[in-house]
């Protein structure tokens, strides 16, 4: 099964976050808060469900970015985007932006410009697409005598307390995943290997085993679509950074294939999203 095909709202929902927490980190973007549980207060003493809320600094003042996904299979019409604007009002936050995998309405395209509310569209490429852009994401073109050398942070043991191991085939497939903590919070299970892949991707030797444990007693451990739950009080990651060498003496390209493209409508900026998780923009000429 294709991983596009395992997409849904939740999961969509946190890719939102995992693109713009990548985009945004070499300009000092960084994300505040996602999901049911980040509620804004705005003057009108009214709390505000944010999907995904991003801030930065320019070394004086705090700006932030409310995100709101829409996974549906309609247009987004004036109506979302006068509810994303009231929310900006209300909260003062500086900045919002809708992204939908289904495209806007001309109502909605209109306000949102004269509203100055960001519109983007993330969704799966389709034939017309590719005409223009490609259908992989070309990573290097390797010749001969030239010594390439990737290295990237490799996932190799989720351990969840009495010799309990969680058993992925696909590293996507933790997106299905989610805690309820002992407070009664839900949290994704993604957001500890993320954090997790970024303590790896800090070290500098390779293939040296790092393991970090998060202490979530009394928690609970789910999957979308089957009730049962495994109960766990710490979970235990293990990984290195791998090194892989890929010199050789013939000319090759390294590619990854396209799973979902991002075009900002008023901006006119696209970017193609790989099912490893790489990212690029493709420039205009």
């Amino acid at each position: 099964m294709s991983i596009a095909n395992k997409l849904d709202w939740k999961t969509y929902e946190s890719i939102t976050k995992y693109i713009y927490e990548t985009l945004g980190k070499q300009s000092g973007v960084t994300i505040k808060g996602y999901g049911s549980n980040c509620k804004v207060k705005g003057k009108s003493g009214t709390s505000h469900q944010i999907d995904v809320l991003t801030t930065h600094s320019d070394g004086i003042h705090s700006y932030e970015t409310a995100i709101e996904c829409k996974y549906w299979k309609k247009k987004v019409n004036k109506d979302v985007v006068m509810k994303v604007s009231s929310i900006i009002e209300d909260t003062g936050i500086s900045k919002g932006v809708i992204v939908t995998k289904s495209g806007f309405t001309k109502d909605g395209l209109e306000y949102a410009k004269f509203k100055n509310i960001g519109l983007v569209e993330l969704r799966e490429p389709t034939d017309k697409d590719h005409e223009s852009t490609p259908k992989e994401i070309e990573i290097a073109t390797l010749q001969i005598n030239l010594n390439i050398r990737a290295t990237r942070p490799k996932l190799l043991q989720i351990n969840l307390g009495n010799n309990r191991n969680l058993d992925v085939q696909d590293e996507f497939d933790l997106f299905n995943y989610f805690i309820l903590l002992r407070e009664g919070k839900r949290v994704p299970f993604y957001d500890y290997v993320t954090d997790f892949r970024l303590d790896i991707a800090d070290q500098k030797e390779v293939d040296i085993e790092i393991t970090k444990s998060y202490k979530l007693p009394e928690s609970y451990l789910f999957r979308r679509g089957i009730s049962e739950s495994i109960r766990f009080d710490e979970v235990t990651i293990t990984g290195k950074l791998t090194q892989n060498d890929y010199s050789k003496g013939l000319e090759f390209t390294l590619v990854d294939k396209v799973w979902l493209l991002m075009k900002s409508i008023f901006e006119e900026r696209t970017f193609s999203f790989s099912e490893n998780g790489l990212i690029i923009e493709h420039k205009k000429i």
